[in-house]
């Protein structure tokens, strides 16, 4: 069969189909390296295996379609922000310390974000020189339909002045053509010059990897203390004596006074702190701990109602008239705007670029007795010791309530700044992926306190809020003997996971095209949208249908569209900058949970081998070690804890309604970032439902946040999830993983008819029965 002409005409017309350019294969792993990242978060990027990055970096082998696109894509952009223009500069000398960059430790003070300099580099005959590819007025690039480069020939959609243009080091020659041989000065040098400047600059890339290798193992050399310490009275009752993170009493120099000064100056001496988890992040402050013996024998006083010379909880910090406090800076010592509380963060001007700071935690004054810790009562020093060396560990070193241990963690993973050189020294500027700066939310997102939220219409609310939601039973409900509850383990915190968050600040638009990539608040109209009357809705946080216009976030509008609705939204405040902000939070808080479960006796594939014996080891999870009970306890609300703070109130005493609080300055301040995590559980939990429900024909008839509870035969879990085979359903499988559910508990039917006869959720009910409170 021939082919039509006009098919022919339209393949030629196209023009000739060129590989999109990259650089050599060394140089690809030379920007990787220089830019911070690591193999396995690029290759996730990219979507591809390890092996296949380090492939490519290693000319083994070729990328193709779609991810030579992608690859190429990303390569330029980080040559972009790295600033380098015309061929990469020569190698530099074997070894440059990086700067020791002086901190503010003010915990809630961020580095500015200066943009990077353009360095100037030698041109290349035949290459344009100085010259730097045009940016938005945020810093992005300008990015256009892909045109022929004006160096090279090679498609570029990045523009210099307006016209197409690559990076140095991305042009490649054109495909040989038949015809007279190029124009001199008309093209980029051949491959043969560019050979030797690739190779004269394999001792760096060399060095750069064995670099990224090695500055975790000298992070953590640096604190051969461990990165904390619990300090009791000796059992002699003379002096100190302090536990480290293992629970074993230190070998070293036991801590000492004079006063608390003495003993910031021995955490000091004893080397205590944590590794950064990130190469542009901090290394952690060490944690001391004091029992209430310790702190009477430094001085401290007890917590009470005299506010000159007591701890009063309801200040929360010593007056900044009391002795400790003077005595403090008198010698030197600083606090935070937070004072001299319960986890006072005390430092003084960094010596030789090093930063001098330590975390006290007072437990007389309720350090741990709230904030998502619940330490056993009666614990021995040591034992403390190893819970919080656990959570440590495993988390992150404690900083306070589990909710703002979980945000420090977040900056740790992805640190706003890093040290950026210049002509004239080292400045900050941003790390690709993070929030460099604080930005404002859209007036729709805001609680009803921030001052946007002053003349906001009753309508004109983002509601974002987990379920709340049962109905009547059906007939053959009635007749079932038992109500089982299932409940998802880690909801919030499996919805975080590659989610796509914003970056930016919002901008307002009417009547915009939706597009599930876009992270942002949409008012749209799904009230015409028909489901199930049986589950709850997914659009509203009591599960009833919508009956008119209303703001969604990205998340619950792909979803709609995902269920047949057309959406056409009237307006949006959206982000175009996004991307996976969460993802390394996500992958950290979700080992250390599988890590402790594992330790407690329910390691992570039991349930696939064996979900009777995974019931009942989560049965018997009450009867586990205390001190992992409680790390797992902390784990669950720092999971919690960590996106409600992306929407933290204002709290506190100060606070004037209409006025900004403190928290909106901070760059991990943004309720969308809490709407699209909520909104993706709930999508998630619905979309799980409704295969249940096709499946097994088994729908819930209460919600309650992440656990539904549904009729059933018997009072377990394989009730509600067997099928006629005898093998259960993984629309909602069983498991330690999150995302997966466990057995939550169980009541007689009969209990469940007379709760809901009362207008109580079940769901409240299904673990421990009880009255209903007035307020349900």
């Amino acid at each position: 069969m021939t082919g039509t002409p006009d098919a022919i005409g339209a393949l030629l017309g196209s023009g000739p189909r060129r590989p999109v350019p990259l650089p050599e294969p060394a140089e690809r792993e030379r920007l990787r390296v220089q830019y911070g990242l690591g193999k396995t978060e690029t290759a996730q990027a990219l979507g591809i295996s390890t092996s296949t990055l380090t492939a490519w970096e290693q000319g083994r082998r070729d990328p193709q379609g779609e991810g030579r696109a992608a690859y190429a894509r990303l390569l330029e952009g980080i040559a972009a922000q790295l600033g380098e223009e015309g061929v990469p500069p020569a190698p530099e000398p074997e070894s440059e310390p990086e700067p020791e960059v002086a901190a503010e430790p003010e915990p809630e003070a961020e580095l500015e974000v200066v943009a990077e300099p353009e360095p100037e580099s030698a041109s290349e005959p035949g290459l344009l020189s100085g010259v730097m590819l045009d940016q938005h007025p945020d810093g992005s690039l300008v990015m256009a339909v892909a045109a022929p480069c004006v160096q090279c020939g090679q498609p570029s959609v990045y523009r210099a002045q307006g016209r197409p243009m690559h990076l140095g080091g991305f042009c490649r020659p054109a495909v040989p053509v038949a015809g007279p041989g190029p124009v001199a000065g008309s093209g980029p040098a051949p491959a043969s010059v560019a050979a030797p400047v690739a190779k004269a600059r394999g001792g760096k890339v060399r060095r750069a990897a064995v670099a990224e290798e090695d500055w975790e193992q000298a992070a953590a050399a640096r604190f051969p203390g461990g990165p904390l310490a619990v300090v009791d009275v000796a059992a002699d009752g003379r002096g100190l004596v302090a536990y480290g993170a293992d629970g074993a009493e230190s070998a070293g120099e036991a801590p000492s006074g004079p006063g608390v000064a003495g003993l910031l100056e021995w955490a000091l001496r004893a080397r205590l702190g944590s590794a950064r988890l990130h190469r542009y992040g901090k290394d952690g402050d060490p944690l001391v701990v004091l029992t209430g013996a310790a702190a009477t024998e430094l001085g401290l006083p007890p917590a009470g109602r005299d506010e000159k010379t007591q701890y009063v909880a309801r200040l929360g910090r010593l007056a900044d008239t009391h002795r400790q406090v003077k005595s403090l800076a008198k010698d030197g010592w600083q606090l935070t705007r937070r004072g001299f509380g319960p986890w006072a963060r005390i430092y003084r001007e960094p010596e030789a670029g090093r930063r001098q700071c330590v975390q006290l935690c007072v437990l007389p004054w309720g350090a741990l007795d709230g904030g998502g810790w619940k330490v056993p009562e009666g614990l021995a020093a040591p034992e403390l010791a190893r819970l919080l060396g656990t959570y440590a560990t495993r988390v992150h070193t404690p900083r306070g309530s589990t909710a703002v241990s979980g945000l420090e963690l977040v900056t740790a993973l992805r640190p706003p700044t890093r040290p950026v050189r210049t002509g004239s020294g080292w400045t900050s500027g941003p790390v690709e992926g993070s929030r460099a700066r604080a930005f404002d939310a859209a007036p729709p997102e805001v609680p009803d306190e921030h001052p946007l939220a002053a003349e906001r219409e009753d309508d004109a609310v983002l509601v974002t809020e987990a379920w709340d939601w049962h109905r009547p039973l059906t007939d053959r409900e009635r007749a079932a003997p038992f109500a089982v509850g299932l409940d998802v383990n880690m909801a919030f915190l499996a919805a975080a996971g590659r989610l796509n968050l914003p970056l930016s600040g919002p901008v307002h638009e009417l009547e915009p095209v939706f597009d599930k990539k876009v992270p942002g608040s949409w008012r749209a109209d799904l009230s015409g949208l028909a489901l199930d009357p049986l589950l709850p809705n997914p659009f509203t946080p009591d599960g009833s249908a919508p009956t008119g216009p209303a703001w969604y976030s990205t998340a619950k509008l792909a979803y709609a569209v995902e269920l047949g609705a057309d959406v056409r939204p009237s307006e949006g405040w959206l982000r175009h900058e996004s991307g996976p902000y969460l993802d390394p939070w996500h992958k950290r808080l979700r080992q250390a949970y599988v890590d402790t479960m594992a330790a407690l006796g329910v390691p992570l594939d039991l349930a696939d081998h064996d979900p009777e014996a995974f019931l009942a080891a989560m049965a018997a999870l009450g009867e586990g070690d205390p001190a992992e009970l409680a790390v797992l306890g902390a784990i669950k609300q720092t999971a919690k804890g960590t996106i409600g703070k992306f929407r933290e109130r204002p709290r506190g005493f100060g606070y004037r309604p209409g006025q900004r609080w403190a928290a909106l300055d901070r760059p991990t301040w943004d309720p969308l970032v809490r709407a699209l995590v909520v909104d993706t559980a709930t999508v998630n939990l619905h979309r799980k439902l409704t295969r249940l429900h096709a499946e097994l024909g088994t729908p819930p008839l209460a919600v309650l946040s992440d656990c539904a509870v549904f009729a059933a035969p018997g009072p377990s879990a394989p009730d509600v999830l067997r099928r006629p085979d005898g093998s259960l359903s993984t629309a909602l499988r069983l498991g330690v993983s999150p995302g997966h559910v466990k057995f939550e508990g169980s009541r007689p039917l009969a209990e469940i008819r007379e709760l809901l006869a009362d207008g109580a959720n079940p769901a409240r009910h299904i673990k421990t029965g009880g009255l209903v409170s007035a307020d349900e």
